[in-house]
């Protein structure tokens, strides 16, 4: 058996997260009913601004569920590898979505559901990040709390990894 690699920085893990957030493009999202009945589905994302926009069909229970409370958890990532985002998320309908948004999610995702009526985009902000790969990092997991993050890149990022963070 090997032992796992040794924890990196906090630093680190950020860099890490926000490189996720930019390359990967689709993510596990759980939603819960007003009963409480839990769902989980993939979807694809970008990262723009602050925030993930990720769409779905209006009448899919992700959507459905999202109008009451707005509650979402998104897990990026392999289960050795993983980002945990909670956040609040809103509906916005496509005519509504800000143009860089919706080509900031075109251009990646190569398709463009603004032009369809049956779906709605979802836009999370996040309150809390954690990011973690074995037991060695949980201890230090959370990047961010409350919407506020706790660790800020070192000057070795790249201006693309600064200009993610809020101010």
């Amino acid at each position: 058996m090997t032992s796992p690699e040794p924890p990196r920085s906090p630093e680190q893990r950020l860099r890490d997260t926000l490189d996720r957030l930019r390359d990967d493009k689709d993510a596990w999202v759980a939603t819960a009913s007003s009963d409480g009945a839990p769902c989980l589905v993939p979807l694809s994302f970008v990262w723009h601004g602050d925030a993930l926009v990720m769409a779905t069909r209006r009448t899919n229970p992700t959507a459905v569920n999202v109008t009451p409370t707005g509650t979402v958890r998104v897990t990026l990532g392999p289960t050795r590898d993983v980002v945990l985002i909670e956040g609040e998320a809103e509906i916005i309908e496509g005519t509504a979505l800000p143009t860089a948004t919706g080509d900031a999610f075109a251009a990646k995702l190569t398709w463009d559901p603004r032009k369809d009526s049956r779906w709605v985009y979802l836009r999370i902000t996040p309150y809390t990040v954690r990011a973690w790969r074995e037991v060695n990092e949980l201890a230090d997991r959370d990047l961010m709390l409350s919407g506020t993050w706790l660790v800020r890149p070192s000057s070795a990022a790249s201006a693309t990894d600064r200009s993610s963070l809020p101010s």
